[in-house]
């Protein structure tokens, strides 16, 4: 009988460059996940708002030429704008133009649509920006306020004050801002808008109350639920026991907990943003605004369908890259997250 010896085989240690390989990985797959998502919808998104304007049933000559356009000149004006092409064609044609930065013409003003939306866009981006920042600040200082004294009178007030505000609709809180700030107090002019870089100031004063009429509904659905994260958070053992050893509520909070609470807030953020730009149509009108959402109204209530798809489309980025950016910030808050992508997902 012949004896086998078995030779063990060295396996080499880990390096620091293989860790460090590692991590970029476990990050790495689930940001690809995430692009690729957004990607896709962004797609689907696109073809679902073209084919809301080809349903539309618009047409440019009977919109601008109206009861007097001859055959000719409906012919004519649908070879100008591609409408004699056929619907996939003409989709195709339409997203690779919006992919260079081409969105079509106006067919009222035959203004490039991109020219447009570059002028509207800055006042709703700025004032949407404005008021996320408001909603996170007064959402996270209200719950970490009413973490740290749960059960007690700050808790109850915050607890009370989101209920209500949560169930106000922005254009009602703007309709209150405007009698108390500009028509009683006259503190703030109640519409209009200046842009940023021609005056700061004067931007500040016109962009507050539409910030916080969109912001204080975001504000009171980020304090409920960084409330509830942390208060669950502050009752997990490794909490209690760095409690027990000395350390005060405050530091065991900033210092262990807020860290591992904060992704659901990070949700809550995530979805306040189409929040935000929906509420916009309402608050640029009750406060006079030129932004993209009046853009886009004035343009359907008078047929203009480049107009109208262009708006949706852009809109439709600043939403999905606004999701991305939360969700790349809950992959890199979120080890479970990145334990997933290095394993190639949940199991």
């Amino acid at each position: 009988m012949t004896s086998t010896t078995l030779t063990a085989v060295p396996v080499a240690p880990r390096t620091r460059r293989d860790g460090a390989a590692h991590h970029v990985l476990a990050v790495a797959r689930p940001f690809g996940r995430l692009v690729l998502t957004t990607v896709t919808v962004l797609f689907l998104a696109s073809v679902v708002t073209f084919a809301l304007g080809a349903l539309s049933k618009s047409n440019p000559a009977a919109a601008v030429l109206g009861e007097t356009a001859t055959p000719d000149d409906i012919a004519r004006m649908n070879h100008q704008f591609g409408l004699d092409q056929p619907l996939v064609p003409r989709y195709f044609t339409w997203l690779g133009n919006a992919l260079h930065g081409d969105l079509g013409q106006s067919w009222f003003t035959t203004v490039p649509v991109s020219d447009s939306i570059r002028q509207a866009l800055p006042v709703d981006l700025s004032i949407a920006l404005l008021a996320l920042v408001l909603a996170i600040v007064m959402g996270v200082a209200a719950g970490v306020g009413a973490a740290l004294r749960e059960g007690g009178l700050v808790d109850r007030a915050v607890t009370v004050v989101c209920s209500i505000v949560a169930t106000l609709p922005p254009f009602v809180i703007g309709i209150a801002l405007i009698v108390l700030l500009s028509v009683k107090a006259q503190l703030l002019p109640a519409g209009g808008y200046v842009a940023f870089d021609q005056s700061p100031t004067q931007w500040l004063r016109f962009a507050i109350m539409p910030a916080l009429a969109l912001s204080l509904e975001v504000a009171a659905n980020i304090a409920r639920q960084l409330r509830t994260s942390l208060v669950g958070a502050l009752r997990e053992n490794y909490a209690i026991g760095a409690e027990m050893r000395g350390y005060s509520r405050r530091r065991v909070l900033f210092g262990h907990v807020l860290r591992n609470a904060i992704a659901p807030t990070l949700a809550v953020i995530g979805m306040a943003i189409p929040l935000i730009i929906g509420g916009a149509v309402m608050t640029e009108k009750l406060f006079n605004l030129p932004g993209i959402a009046q853009l886009a109204l004035q343009s359907a209530q008078r047929g203009d369908v480049p107009v109208v798809l262009g708006t949706l489309l852009v809109t439709a980025v600043i939403v999905l890259a606004g999701s991305l950016v939360i969700n790349a910030l809950q992959v890199l808050l979120n080890p479970a997250a990145r334990r997933g992508g290095a394993h190639g997902g949940p199991r």
